[in-house]
């Protein structure tokens, strides 16, 4: 079952230190959220233990703004404590990013949901054997990173069966749309197609293309900074207040609706189904028809426009056998699909292949790696045992190599080529085949050349495996003298796959 979209909320700084208005944050955005069921929501903060993490000779630096930031809006871990607890009780998923190791340690014995690897630390090598000790799912971002580290990163994750999402993601705050590199949503797709994939904005919070984009390109996981602004707080230029939020997730819903079914074909409406068959061409009768008439070529036409229910020119596939069920009595009548039994016989090629297998592996001949088969089926597939052949081509240049397989009591019809010259070399059963009216039988080890413009047929009461040696092999280059009730196209390709050819050449 596919996971649903998870929107992760990062708080970072914003709560400024306070606990109550870290907590009205949280409060706001789930009050949001409550109208996006769909889809899955987290809340994420950010460990630092800043007694260890900033360098003694530092601790006292204001001028260093980043050192300044984080110790004026520091939390205590019974002051976190609380945000999560909050968190809880709104239903988001708990999420935290540690800066070092004593703050790994905490998020485990507090229990968060997933350990978020911001793309600062994503290559610090002793924070990633640390996280990898707890086993926790990992949401990763790799900002600034090269290839090279992408894979090492995502390859130590997946090496310890631990549960890694990839988020592409670029560290300029605000980000403008011409640096977002979108793309390398696919790239990652493309790359680790076993992971999930997802996207880290920065982008200027009002800015709803980017989250549209990143659904079409089928990221999972979306991540933005948010805070609410007050008299005495205002936001940076890339976190959204609950508004700006709104705006985002109306924006990924839209884009989620537009870009519908994923993974397999859409369910066309009604409507589209009407519209089109409105536009296509119907099938007519050339003339009366009688009751039990299997409809060929030669007894109908198309023409537009068709009506409701009449038979159009999709239904004319190969595949389908039409009979009617009753008299059509009139000339250029539509035929509706209440006057016709339509009968799919493409469920019948497996069963033809399996006895063409079997045949095939009653020879004992090899049938080489790499070549393409396919059936003819003249007058139609549910005739093919009477009259069609198997033909598998291993090579075709200057020179021509095929295997053929005729089925027991399987014809093939009076043809010739004007300009392939062909040796038949029998290697299993036997080949009665007629040359220009004249018949004689082939056993195993036989052989008989056809040359140009020679009419040849031939069939086997047994079963027959046998090899066409040939100059180069042109299409349309066989001629047949009955072609009037011929189904087109006459030949449909079948795929060898390596099981087929494992069971033909007994290994």
């Amino acid at each position: 079952m596919k996971n649903r979209p998870l929107f992760v909320f990062e708080m970072a700084n914003n709560h400024q230190g306070s606990v109550e208005h870290g907590k009205h944050i949280i409060r706001e955005i789930a009050a949001v959220t409550k109208d996006f069921p769909e889809f899955d929501f987290g809340f994420k903060f950010q460990y630092r233990d800043l007694d260890t993490f900033i360098h003694p000779a530092y601790k006292d630096r204001d001028d260093i703004k980043n050192i300044k930031r984080f110790k004026g809006t520091r939390l205590s871990q019974e002051e976190f404590a609380e945000l999560l607890k909050e968190v809880r009780d709104s239903d988001f998923k708990a999420i935290c990013t540690p800066f070092d190791e004593i703050s790994v340690d905490r998020i485990a014995e507090q229990g968060y949901d997933y350990i978020k690897i911001a793309s600062c630390s994503f290559t610090d090598w002793p924070l990633l054997e640390k996280i990898a000790e707890k086993n926790m799912p990992v949401i990763a971002s790799g900002a600034g990173s090269d290839l090279e580290d992408v894979r090492m990163v995502v390859g130590f994750f997946l090496n310890r069966n631990i549960n890694i999402s990839l988020m592409h993601c670029v560290a300029e705050y605000p980000t403008p749309n011409e640096h977002l590199e979108l793309n390398q949503i696919d790239f990652y797709k493309q790359l680790f197609p076993e992971i999930r994939i997802g996207f880290s904005t920065h982008e200027a919070p009002d800015n709803t293309l980017p989250i549209k984009l990143a659904v079409a390109k089928g990221a999972e996981i979306f991540e933005k900074h948010v805070g609410v602004p007050t008299d005495t707080i205002e936001l940076n230029g890339y976190s959204a207040n609950p508004e700006q939020v709104r705006g985002w997730l109306e924006a990924a819903r839209l884009a989620f609706a537009t870009c519908g079914t994923e993974g397999e074909r859409y369910h066309s409406t009604k409507k589209e189904q009407d519209d089109l068959a409105a536009l296509r061409r119907g099938v007519f009768a050339k003339e009366g028809l009688p009751k039990g008439k299997v409809i060929g070529p030669n007894d109908y036409y198309l023409a537009f426009p068709c009506v409701p229910g009449q038979l159009v020119a999709k239904d004319l596939s190969k595949y389908n056998i039409i009979r009617t069920l009753g008299e059509i009595a009139d000339a250029d009548a539509p035929i509706m699909r209440t006057d016709v039994e339509v009968k799919d016989v493409k469920q019948e090629i497996p069963d033809l292949l399996r006895d063409v297998i079997g045949l095939l592996t009653d020879s004992n001949v090899v049938v080489p790696i790499g070549s393409t088969c396919e059936i003819s089926h003249h007058y139609g597939i549910d005739k093919f045992k009477e009259i069609g052949v198997t033909i598998i081509e291993c090579i075709n240049r200057e020179y021509c190599k095929k295997i053929l397989v005729v089925l027991p009591g399987q014809d093939h019809p009076v043809h010739y080529h004007v300009k392939k010259e062909e040796t038949f070399v029998v290697l299993h059963g036997t080949l009665d085949i007629t040359l220009n009216g004249e018949t004689k039988t082939l056993k195993k080890g036989d052989l008989m050349t056809v040359e140009r413009n020679v009419k040849h047929s031939f069939t086997s009461k047994d079963g027959c495996v046998f090899e066409e040696i040939s100059s180069t092999h042109y299409l349309n280059d066989s001629f047949y003298d009955d072609t009037k009730n011929f189904i087109r196209p006459r030949k449909t390709k079948v795929h060898l796959t390596e099981e087929i050819l494992r069971t033909i050449n007994g290994k």
